[in-house]
């Protein structure tokens, strides 16, 4: 019965998406993050879902003529760059054939990416985005929060097979990032029950990252927490509250939790941690002899022996950075931290700028929960692999949209609907599915 219900609601909408394109980016976005198919046990696990939908996608992009430009800030032209980088990169690669497959992955992600900033660009579109895109990542952080609050933290936290963030660590820097963004979307409700329905999804959250054991989440909650108390008026009262909760995080945890988050003073004697390191080690000689990089795939003993001081241990490198520094390159290394980089300003102009305007106070949120949410990732990130995930760009699609939508002032020239008036909270009554629209 589960097959069946998510396969009918690919095909309603990937029909859809032939007239209304954008829709196809909703549909492509749900699968693509919460990945509602792994949970199946038929048919519908290993069925070309997300390739149904990007494939309607890019039929309604050609058909429709309620289309942009995707170059709506320095950050797209990084991505583009980097996508014609990491090409390279795969073809002058070790293994060009074994490497396909992670090639092809990353190309429709980020050619996705590229499609949503077409087709998207009112305020309906980027908040139907936003609750598409972060609503599919709370749920599973919800769904990790609730195992880890049933089984007292016993267990570790894993995302869904066969995904990016099937790995506990992946999972856990994920779920992080979209506790702000809850945030942002918990600021637009109203409704008393709402948000607290919304707070309670951030402490599930917080629950599901701890329980994943990863000690890279950890980090990456502890370096939110920080920009968050220092951009705080109540710096007092703030400090409290957030001492509270980590508090009571960390008593719920078993003793197991806490030796392994004790590992991260003496990581000396952790043979994970040194296998990170040489790792690192590995990533940083391959860049000074392969300008390119090796490919998507440096976790070779030949490549360890020649680089690591602990040639035993060939592993991933656990970390963003020398993940794309080994993978492509210092170049690659350079414009992947310059998405980020752009990224970041255009947030902060968000910030800087959208809450003087009445009609864009929110974009006002939005840019300073997005700073948090990178700030997560990019902390994170430091010890672990998430270079590829979709999450990270779909903040950076928030932003640029956003942005834009701003400096334009989309709220003078949002569209007129005739008909198909449906309700996006945070929003009130909008119309989503109308069938003609005069943007101009």
């Amino acid at each position: 019965m589960r097959d069946v219900l998510i396969i009918l609601i690919v095909a309603a909408g990937a029909f859809v998406a032939i007239k209304r394109p954008w829709i196809g980016v909703m549909l492509w976005t749900w699968l693509s993050i919460m990945n509602p198919h792994r949970f199946a046990w038929g048919i519908a696990v290993d069925a070309p879902l997300a390739a149904v939908a990007a494939i309607a996608t890019l039929i309604g992009l050609l058909l429709t003529r309620d289309r942009e430009s995707p170059f709506k800030g320095g950050a797209v032209v990084a991505l583009v760059l980097f996508m014609v980088w990491v090409t390279l990169s795969w073809v002058m690669g070790l293994d060009p054939v074994g490497d396909y497959e992670q090639w092809n992955k990353v190309m429709k992600i980020d050619l996705m990416i590229l499609v949503a900033l077409a087709l998207l660009h009112t305020k309906q579109h980027i908040f139907a985005f936003a609750w598409v895109a972060i609503g599919s990542l709370g749920l599973l952080g919800v769904k990790g929060g609730v195992f880890t609050a049933l089984n007292g933290g016993g267990f570790r936290v894993f995302g869904p097979p066969g995904s990016f963030i099937e790995d506990n660590n992946a999972f856990a820097l994920a779920v992080v990032m979209v506790i702000p963004l809850l945030r942002f979307l918990q600021l637009q409700l109203q409704g008393f029950w709402s948000r607290h329905a919304i707070t309670l999804a951030m402490l599930l959250c917080a629950a599901s990252a701890v329980g994943s054991y990863s000690r890279g989440g950890l980090i990456a909650i502890a370096s939110m927490a920080l920009l968050l108390w220092w951009r705080s008026k109540a710096k007092f009262v703030g400090a409290f509250v957030l001492v509270g909760i980590a508090m009571g995080l960390v008593a719920f945890m078993p003793e197991a939790w806490m030796g392994r988050m004790e590992t991260i003073t003496n990581y000396e004697q952790d043979t994970s941690a040194m296998g990170r390191i040489g790792a690192w080690w590995t990533a940083w000689g391959i860049a000074f002899d392969y300008p390119f990089g090796v490919g998507f795939d440096p976790v070779r003993q030949a490549l360890f022996n020649l680089y690591s001081p602990f040639p035993a241990e060939a592993r991933a490198a656990h970390s963003n950075y020398f993940q794309v520094l080994g993978n492509h390159g210092f170049v690659g290394l350079a414009i992947y931290v310059s998405i980020w980089i752009a990224t970041w300003r255009s947030a902060g102009w968000l910030r800087a700028n959208a809450a003087k305007i009445p009609e864009a106070e929110w974009g006002a949120d939005l840019g300073a929960m997005c700073q948090v949410s990178l700030i997560g990732y990019l902390s994170g990130g430091m010890f672990l692999s998430l270079a590829y995930f979709d999450m990270p760009y779909n903040v950076m699609v928030l932003v640029l949209l956003t942005r834009v939508w701003v400096q334009t002032r989309g709220w003078e020239r949002e569209p007129v609907h005739e008909r198909g008036w449906r309700t996006i909270p945070g929003l009130g009554f909008v119309p989503v599915l109308a069938r003609k629209a005069n943007r101009r």
